[in-house]
């Protein structure tokens, strides 16, 4: 039985890994937002339980790795490292809080029977929640203050060995490099021809080959993207899950044919972390 491989944001998430929040870490060294007395770390544990028993009601095979003391970010398991058919890349890091996260990711994942298959060098950064799908033989890859020109350079000599090419998107300057702005903080596939889209701050080149792709969007309103509406999870073509708080968003994916699920959000949300940075998809396939 096949047990890991991605080549789609969309395809039925059939083993996801996660990792357990820690309470030995400085979340505002981390920029949690109201760290370290306004954050309730008994909720943050609870919500995330949530949250994983939600994947696992939906029909996923949830990894639950070892929370990471010292590593407040390390909850938020989709940047780390990126997942192709083959194995895993391991990435890179900018945010100084977040440098140890993908050797530490890696290594958990060949413990569970997934080899690595890249590794990023020397002055090359990148996050993964600065790419995404497009097909199956294409990734987008955005261009910010996490993901260098280096980083997008020996990337892309990583996926053209395995026959996959690369469509870079330059991201906005937005708030600035210490605000994460990634390129999956305004766009969230959730069928092969629908994806949830922040439009404000998309790249028109993003808006454009969305358009040449024929895939629709639904668009998120500004009093709902902070609190993450267009970060939203497949599950499979159509399904999805979403953070709570955000009913406008919601509501126009339901009126798409969507089938919306939720969970509690508002002390995870303060992370800057929504469902697709919680999860690190292993296999999606149809």
């Amino acid at each position: 039985m096949k047990k890991f491989g991605v080549s789609s944001s969309v395809a039925t998430l059939k083993r996801v890994a996660v990792r357990v929040p820690t309470r030995d870490a400085d979340y505002a060294a981390a920029h949690w937002l109201g760290a370290p007395n306004d954050l309730d770390l008994d909720a943050l544990e609870r919500d995330h339980k949530i949250f994983v028993e939600l994947l696992q009601q939906l029909g996923c095979d949830v990894e639950v790795l070892p929370e990471a003391p010292g590593l407040p970010d390390a909850v938020f398991v989709y940047d780390p490292v990126f997942v192709i058919p083959s194995g895993v890349i391991q990435l890179q890091g900018a945010k100084e809080a977040r440098m140890k996260e993908p050797a530490l990711l890696a290594g958990d994942l060949n413990a569970i029977g997934i080899p690595t298959v890249g590794v990023l060098t020397g002055g090359a950064t990148a996050d993964a929640g600065d790419m995404f799908w497009l097909d199956s033989k294409t990734v987008g890859i955005g261009r910010t203050y996490r993901t260098n020109a280096e980083g997008e350079k020996q990337l892309h000599g990583i996926f053209a060995a395995e026959g996959i090419d690369l469509v870079s998107f330059h991201m906005p300057h937005a708030l600035g490099p210490e605000f994460c702005l990634h390129l999956m903080s305004v766009i969230s596939p959730v069928r092969e021809n629908l994806a949830v889209v922040y439009e404000k701050e998309a790249p028109v080149t993003l808006l454009q080959e969305l358009a040449d792709r024929n895939i629709k969007t639904v668009s998120v309103p500004d009093e709902e993207y902070l609190s993450l509406a267009c970060n939203v999870l497949a599950i499979k073509p159509g399904v999805v899950v979403m953070p709570d708080g955000n009913p406008i968003t919601a509501q126009r994916l339901r009126d798409a044919g969507v089938e919306v699920h939720t969970y509690p959000a508002s002390v995870i949300n303060r992370g800057e972390g929504g469902p697709t940075c919680l999860t690190r998809p292993l296999l999606r396939e149809d």
